[in-house]
């Protein structure tokens, strides 16, 4: 039977279309949907149980984004040639879509629920992550799973004025800025992007150009959603509600938590009185009773909790550590603490520090990049390590988390185009948490700046990042605006914006808001206010270390980079690499070569610590490519003796040699080549280039000389000429050409 299909199209405006799919493929999934542009094809499904497990509290949601190498027509690279553990950047992706989608869901919806999204076909002009969202939402709206809205995700680039949504990789090395927004048709929900240092102004124009792209997708969505036959919404087992119990527990704990927020106490004693205070409130009611109805009890404590602390803020201005809302935590700062690192910094502020270490390599160390949608390498990357006790837990390690990902991708995009273009160095920054309440990914930010500059790489300008907060009461419309925000303040508050930027501009942002309607008003109040708290920090961090290091520390490695014609590459790596592995372990350096793909030139890299050692391999490198000129004089060192002539190596270039023959010595007849030259004797010979009789160089002491009044030229020696002679008087054919000098040669005829 042939399925019926649906289908709509959305129209880029520029040629370019959008198409959305079902019914033809995965029809046993609850919602599933083809997402196409160009030759990019993403597959999406949902499917979510219709039961909850006993004891789930929370939406147990999976967001899942392969990309299929088959895709691309392509083999997984290693050893086995199958898919495996997802890479850094489609975990990028599924963060991108689930936190766009998470609060969407309803918050007493508790089935486990997958999101599953792979892409089947590549188009290099099509950038599929900026498809996920889209294709999320559309699979989403296609079941009968509960969800508020439609949303979707565009990427939003910037070329010469002019705003592209969903631009190529191409048009993207043109933009100033690369962000992704996430957004239903009447709210923005997701911001995460890098930019070329852009205002605040700039940064929120490009936002609302995204957001109206946006809205004509999610009413694609409903049209298809129509067309299909929308299914009515499943039935679910909502969460049991007690209005007098919620009552109850807010009259017994309010007052109270307001006063314990006002005290402006460290986080450890906040958090023990808050505990107390809800065992207080068990105490009020049976173990029977507990045991009841004890879950909710615990909900409405947390919700007392943050309407407490939450009117704390709107009403007094006050934060749970006492500041204001505009005010920074106090902040620490050092450099060069950890003696055998490139680079090393420690940044603190407040209850959060990060402490961040820099490694300088050569390209070889780059980060390498492997993926069906994208192949290349990094030369400056980072990685963020958040341990269990930067927050005084302990709790299983299970490898590198979602979130450790994705807060090192927003540290690595806020610093690295602030490194040069042309640095010769591959750098890697590693960031370790070591105390955590609040913004440890700007921490992050701040401690790589400084370890940056430590290390002696010439950062353009230093870079610092703060976290923004905000608190909305819709009832009286009254907002605040927090600056540099507290852990609880990001998990009672309705905003997390974390911004970094220079002196002159915005670098990289990622923006997760929790309420509907966030007005741009206060977008741009946010915004204004962020500024002002990056540059406080900004002026901590150059009070600290005021400038990059002219030169790298003692012990780190120095990098020299050469150019080389293609020619000498292979006699610099000689036969099965038997020169650059003797070299390198005579001047105990790395040495590099890589090829430029346009001119084919040998970039070589030589890395080491110890100068004469780099000096010696700049030296074998001059050496291979030294060629003299034609009539030029150089200096040259005998280096062996031969019965027919010396050789010797140009003083300037070690190793290149070139026999200087026995009738070259001097004008005078030369039966011994130790008569005039002998091992280790210094002195200048002329360059003739390569003589057109023997295909060999020619070079000549004796035309430097003067030569000797009423000097006869005599027959050439060398035995290859024809009619020269060697040192027993024979002609080349094996004759004895040598004159009797008992007699007269007339003697001879007449005999």
């Amino acid at each position: 039977m042939i399925p019926k299909v649906f289908k709509e199209v959305i129209d880029l405006g520029d040629g370019r279309t959008i198409s959305l799919e079902t019914g033809k493929l995965a029809k046993q999934a609850h919602g599933s949907v083809v997402v196409q542009s160009g030759n990019c094809m993403l597959l999406c499904t949902v499917v979510s149980n219709y039961s909850a497990s006993p004891g789930i509290d929370f939406l147990p949601l999976t967001v899942d984004y392969r990309e299929k190498f088959a895709a691309a027509g392509r083999y997984p690279g290693g050893f086995f040639k199958r898919e495996a553990r997802p890479s850094d950047g489609e975990v990028l992706t599924m963060r991108l879509v689930d936190r766009v989608l998470r609060p969407l869901f309803p918050k007493d919806y508790h089935a486990e629920t997958q999101v599953m999204i792979q892409l089947m076909s590549h188009d290099e002009n099509v950038m599929p992550d900026a498809l996920a969202g889209l294709a999320a939402s559309a699979a989403i709206q296609l079941s009968d799973v509960p969800f508020e809205t439609p949303i979707s995700e565009v990427r939003v680039g910037r070329i010469d004025g002019q705003f592209i949504i969903n631009p190529t990789f191409a048009q993207l090395e043109q933009s100033d800025f690369d962000m992704v927004i996430g957004a239903s048709a009447d709210s923005v929900m997701m911001v995460e992007g890098e930019m070329k240092e852009i205002s605040e102004e700039e940064m929120v124009e490009a936002i609302k150009f995204a957001h109206d792209a946006i809205k004509v997708q999610c009413a694609a969505q409903v049209k298809l959603a129509e067309a299909f036959g929308k299914k009515e919404t499943r039935e679910y087992e909502p969460e049991r509600e007690d209005e007098a119990l919620a009552k109850k527990v807010l009259d017994l704990t309010y007052d109270k938590v307001y006063a314990v927020a006002k005290k402006a106490s460290s986080k450890h004693e906040r958090s023990a009185a808050f505990e107390a205070i809800k065992e207080e409130v068990k105490a009020n009611f049976t173990e029977e009773e507990l045991e009841d109805f004890g879950d909710l009890v615990s909900k409405y404590f947390y919700k007392a909790e943050k309407k407490a602390v939450r009117d704390l803020t709107l009403n007094e201005g006050l934060r749970l550590d006492g500041r204001k809302t505009t005010d920074i935590r106090p902040i620490w700062c050092e450099v060069d603490y950890l003696p055998s690192t490139h680079g090393s910094s420690i940044f603190t502020r407040g209850e959060t520090q990060a402490l961040a270490t820099v490694t300088l390599g050569t390209s070889r160390e780059a980060n390498q990049i492997d993926m069906p949608s994208f192949e290349g390498e990094e030369r400056f990357y980072l990685h963020y390590n958040f341990p269990p006790f930067s927050t005084g837990e302990a709790r299983p390690l299970r490898g590198t988390s979602r979130r450790e990902v994705g807060h090192g991708n927003l540290a690595q995009r806020a610093l690295k185009g602030m490194i040069p273009d042309d640095y010769a160095y591959t750098v890697r920054v590693v960031s370790e948490v070591l105390e955590s309440n609040g913004s440890s990914s700007m921490a992050t930010v701040c401690a790589g700046t400084m370890a940056l500059m430590d290390a002696g790489v010439p950062m353009k300008k230093p870079v610092s990042g703060i976290a923004m907060g905000l608190i909305t009461d819709t009832e009286t419309g009254k907002y605040a605006v927090l600056s540099d925000i507290l852990g609880d303040e990001d998990h009672l508050g309705d905003m997390d914006f974390k911004v970094t930027g220079t002196a002159d501009g915005i670098t990289a942002c990622q923006m997760d808001i929790k309420v509907k309607g966030l007005s741009y008003e206060i977008l741009v109040n946010a915004l204004k206010q962020a500024q002002a708290g990056r540059l406080h920090i900004l002026g901590k961090l150059v009070e600290t270390i005021a400038q990059p290091n002219a030169d790298v520390k003692p012990h780190a490695p120095k990098m020299i980079t050469r150019i080389i014609p293609n020619a000498y590459i292979g006699a610099l790596i000689g036969p099965g690499g038997k020169v650059i592995q003797e070299l390198q372990k005579a001047t105990k350096t790395t040495i590099v070569i890589n090829e430029d793909p346009v001119t084919e030139e040998g970039i070589v890299e030589i890395l080491g610590t110890n100068q004469d050692g780099i000096d010696a391999v700049l030296a074998k490198i001059d050496s291979l490519m030294f060629k003299p000129e034609v009539g030029g004089t150089y200096e040259v060192k005998v280096i062996k003796m031969l019965d027919f002539g010396a050789v010797v190596e140009y003083t300037q270039a070690p190793g290149n040699e070139v026999l200087l023959h026995v009738s070259e010595l001097a004008w005078e007849r030369t039966e011994n080549v130790t008569d005039v030259v002998n091992m280790g004797d210094v002195f200048n010979v002329k360059y003739f280039g390569v003589d057109p009789k023997t295909r060999k160089e020619k070079v000549s002491r004796k035309a430097l000389l003067e030569k000797p009044e009423g000097y006869v030229a005599r027959p050439p020696r060398d035995n290859n000429d024809r009619g020269g002679r060697d040192n027993r008087g024979r002609d080349n054919r094996g004759r004895d050409n040598r004159r009797d000098d008992r007699r007269p040669r007339e003697d001879k005829k007449e005999d």
